[in-house]
């Protein structure tokens, strides 16, 4: 733990980490960068393979231009050292000693293999905590297996629920599994820290992101158990809202893509005639829509037949508009109604504008400025804030190794020559 801490730093500020991660677990470390800890990325000679993820900037391959390092690594420190040296491995255990929290995401068994693992570094730092970011957990007899992103999202159960029926099973396009498993790695962390507050005592935390995939499957698993039926894909539409129909939860507009559900209850007693009498003002609902009485209307045993026909006329309506237009008009009526937005109209957005969301960062090494998303939250003190780049390979080499471990220009030399650096 720093004792440089002001007051008006972070909450973390006082803390440092050392970040061991490759794409499956530097979610984690950023968490903990925007809450102010220092989080030192230890990065293989060369750089860590999560560099060469595209997309890249300007479409230039290159590991310093990887737009996925950049999102996930702002605020962080980067040394490189080779863990499997013998010098290596010395320097690491020196960084141990004032570390408070190590996040790390190799195979199970791997750092035991080098004599790196938590029994190990425990005895160097007892009040250690280390989280361990991997596919299937550190027991059990998937353990030693690798995954990707897509393996786990299909085998968790996600992407059984994702499409259309009568087709094959379609993924989010954007990976999930490590970003959810990094999360909870940062949660379980901070949990972690607090029983260390209590008691003086690291601890590990195993976090397996087959466990987290599972748990974002949501209903379908006690849909299985008490009514022996899998939730199948239906595409734009959701299952298991009712015993006899399918709900479409997306139309397309003119422009794009909405969000509206014909709803039960209470709130749809409102939602669902707002619309019709919207529909109705421009001569656009005929008399078996106006006719349906909103108060007796149950969602939950409705017929497909039935529903089939409101939305069609919902979705003819809708196509007549632009998604703006209908978040404008559909929220002054008191509608359910939401615009499927693009990247391009995020960054435009002003309820993220009207919050300083966006944070724009100097990329001096590009010469350019770039726009990132900003703070996870937003505290009456000073809680979280996202304040610089993603750092070069190595970029702390120096700063770290002769200011804070005080090697001298020889022993940098030496140990570069000898791959270590």
């Amino acid at each position: 733990m720093r004792s440089n801490m002001k007051p008006n730093d972070r909450p973390l500020s006082v803390y440092r980490v050392l970040d061991l991660t490759d794409e499956k677990g530097c979610l984690a470390g950023k968490i903990l960068a925007d809450l102010g800890a220092d989080v030192v990325k230890i990065e293989p000679p060369g750089g860590d393979k999560a560099r060469r993820t595209g997309p890249f900037y300007k479409n230039q391959p290159d590991p310093e231009k990887s737009l996925f390092w950049f999102a996930y690594n702002t605020g962080k420190r980067s040394i490189t050292m080779n863990l499997e040296s013998v010098d290596g491995k010395a320097l690491f255990l020196r960084m141990v000693q004032g570390a408070d929290f190590v996040i790390e995401s190799f195979q199970s068994g791997y750092l035991g293999s080098i004599g790196l693992d938590y029994e190990t570094l425990k005895q160097t730092n007892p009040r250690l905590i280390m989280a361990s970011i991997t596919p299937w957990g550190q027991t059990g007899p998937y353990r030693d297996y690798e995954a990707s992103d897509l393996v786990l999202c299909a085998m968790g159960g996600q992407i059984n629920c994702m499409g259309y029926a009568d087709q094959h099973p379609i993924r989010i396009s954007i990976p999930q599994a490590y970003v959810n498993a990094s999360a909870h790695a940062a949660t379980g962390m901070m949990i972690a820290n607090y029983y260390r507050k209590r008691t003086g005592k690291g601890q590990q935390i195993d976090v397996a992101a087959f466990n987290i995939m599972v748990q974002t499957s949501g209903s379908a698993i006690p849909y299985w158990q008490t009514v022996q039926r899998n939730l199948y894909r239906a595409g734009e539409r959701r299952t298991g809202m009712s015993a006899f129909a399918d709900m479409r939860q997306f139309y397309r507009c003119r422009d794009g893509f909405v969000m509206f559900s014909i709803v039960g209850g209470n709130g749809g007693i409102r939602n669902n005639q707002a619309m019709v009498d919207w529909m109705d003002s421009r001569g656009m609902a005929d008399d078996f829509l106006k006719a349906i009485n909103w108060k007796t209307f149950d969602k939950t045993t409705v017929d497909q037949e039935t529903v089939d026909r409101i939305e069609d006329q919902v979705g003819k309506f809708l196509m007549q508009h632009d998604k703006e237009e209908l978040y404008e008009e559909g929220g002054k009526r008191h509608i359910m109604l939401y615009p499927v937005h693009t990247p391009g109209e995020m960054l435009e957005n002003k309820q993220l504008a009207a919050r300083n969301y966006w944070v724009k960062i100097e990329h001096d090494e590009l010469e350019d400025t770039l726009i990132y998303p900003g703070a996870f939250a937003i505290g009456s003190e000073n809680l979280c804030a996202v304040t610089k780049r993603a750092p070069l390979i190595g970029e702390h080499n120096e700063e770290i190794y002769k200011k804070e471990l005080g090697l001298n220009p020889e022993d940098m030399i030496r140990l570069t020559e000898r791959g270590v650096l």
